[in-house]
């Protein structure tokens, strides 16, 4: 009889994962898998079920809105039962969830345009700058509180506190308002308000939505460095929160492991203090600092409503704004919605980074 090499191959296979803990390490997997998908689903309703509650008692008529303040009864009327706002809530959040499930956010009443377009066109906006920001927040924040640890009580310990208690002390606003009045209006070190100056608007299409990202896929280098010009200032000042936050964060998680035994011994038996900082004390606290950037990154997201305001960036912030001050609830909701759901994927996200970068969390 001849050997068959797939036959054995396939019997081999069939003998190992026919094994017990093959099969319990299988199950839990899928009930791994099972409860995060379950979580998801849940955190979604419950955010979909605060953002429509909120929509609905916030003293804001979202027909007036429509209609004007001058139209007649007959005319709210038709335009309320047209909108489904003349039906009991129960019904109304099952037609809104229904609706949202189908990427339908309704129509904004300050663009005439479907919401889940607008925030299509505006979302990759403030994606862009938030995570420039968060590059500059990781790049410079977490060797400074690995400095400030390292040399604490020191003059550089002290100089790293107060650029972190800048960063939690001074409004956006005025920290905005001063660097254009400073790098924009006296030095021309960076252009002004806009993704783009106006000559340069139009020159290139939205591939991406990603001004830089999609200059490049074009090859227009000149529309790449004067969006550059544009995004750094604003940037660079989320940046800088978020560098305050991630650099005292950063030197706390660095002063619980430095004052540990095992790094002492570590210093005792001579190894290099850049070998005992890098490799032995910061290598513990990567789980830990992957939450507080997945926070700020969140935050940066959500919180950049002031410095799009003040740069006039046309991202979902300034998006945000507008639609309050036009009572445009439909876009209202969909922004929250879509800022709330990138909150929690950022999260889940961060979860799913522990398990590369910390063993015992697999």
């Amino acid at each position: 009889m001849a050997f068959e090499p797939e036959t054995a191959i396939a019997a081999s296979v069939d003998e190992v994962t026919s094994q017990p803990h093959v099969r319990i390490r299988w199950r839990r997997v899928l009930l791994g898998i099972a409860a995060t998908l379950a979580t998801l689903v849940l955190t979604f309703v419950g955010l979909l079920a605060i953002t429509f509650f909120i929509g609905r008692v916030v003293p804001i008529d979202p027909v007036l809105a429509a209609v004007g303040d001058r139209a007649t009864k007959a005319v709210y009327d038709a335009a309320k039962t047209a909108m489904g706002l003349d039906r009991p809530l129960p019904l109304q959040f099952l037609s809104y969830v229904t609706a949202v499930l189908h990427g339908d956010f309704g129509t904004s009443v300050s663009t005439g345009r479907p919401v889940a377009e607008d925030l299509l066109r505006v979302f990759p906006a403030t994606l862009e700058m938030a995570t420039l920001g968060i590059v500059i927040g990781i790049v410079l924040g977490v060797p400074m509180g690995v400095t400030a640890a390292t040399r604490q009580g020191g003059w550089v310990d002290q100089v790293i506190r107060v650029v972190g208690l800048l960063g939690y002390s001074v409004p956006a606003f005025w920290l905005g308002l001063v660097g254009l009045a400073v790098f924009y209006a006296r030095l021309k070190l960076v252009a002004g308000p806009g993704r783009v100056d106006i000559a340069y608007d139009g020159l290139v299409d939205q591939h991406t939505g990603l001004m830089l990202v999609d200059a490049l896929i074009e090859g227009n280098l000149d529309v790449f460095w004067n969006a550059v010009r544009h995004l750094f200032l604003p940037a660079a000042i989320l940046g800088f929160y978020s560098l305050a936050y991630i650099a005292r964060m950063t030197r706390s998680f660095m002063l619980d492991q430095l004052g540990q035994e095992y790094i002492t011994t570590a210093r005792v038996k001579g190894l290099p203090e850049r070998i005992v900082v890098w490799r032995h004390a910061f290598r513990p606290i990567r789980v830990p600092l992957i939450t507080v950037i997945g926070l700020s990154y969140a935050a940066l997201l959500e919180g950049s409503v002031m410095i799009e305001t003040i740069f006039s960036w046309p991202g979902i912030g300034n998006y945000l704004t507008v639609a309050l001050l036009n009572a445009d609830m439909n876009a209202v909701l969909g922004a929250t919605l879509v800022i709330g759901a990138f909150y929690v994927l950022i999260n889940k996200g961060s979860d799913m980074l522990y398990r590369l970068v910390d063993p015992r969390a697999r």
